[in-house]
């Protein structure tokens, strides 16, 4: 059959997010957390007592997705809610959330890795840059 598809640079590009996503995430499952709570994880590490909202910004998730990822985590231990004021309460990483972020860490780092290394070198420099240019 002829497949006119894969030359299609948004049919190629979601192609590869779908097989990347489902790599890592079966790399991730055996730590009992999805992709999006490892990103989740990353930036409380490296923003304590940033808000729900801040990160539902950065992440590009729905109000109404963040709560129960947020309570996902804080029923595993691995989050901590600060009120900020009435309405906002700060995010911060337990002891067992800094655990398993650095496991998750190794996961990733292994998982990305593994991903450069199928690019072609020539094209390596180029990637990032290509993929946020599509992004931001």
């Amino acid at each position: 059959m002829r497949d006119p598809l894969p030359s299609l640079p948004g049919y190629a590009l979601r192609r590869a997010a779908n097989a990347t996503a489902a790599q890592l995430a079966s790399r991730l499952a055996p730590l009992g957390l999805r992709q999006s709570d490892v990103s989740v994880l990353i930036l409380v590490a490296e923003n304590t007592g940033v808000t729900a909202s801040q990160i539902g910004r950065a992440l590009d998730i729905q109000r109404a997705n963040m709560v129960p990822l947020l309570n996902r985590l804080e029923d595993a231990g691995l989050i901590a809610r600060k009120p900020l004021d009435k309405k906002s309460f700060g995010l911060s990483l337990t002891a067992a959330g800094k655990k398993q972020l650095a496991a998750a860490r190794e996961v990733v780092e292994a998982f990305e890795a593994d991903l450069i290394a199928r690019v072609p070198e020539q094209h390596r420099d180029h990637l990032l840059p290509a993929l946020e240019a599509l992004w931001r």
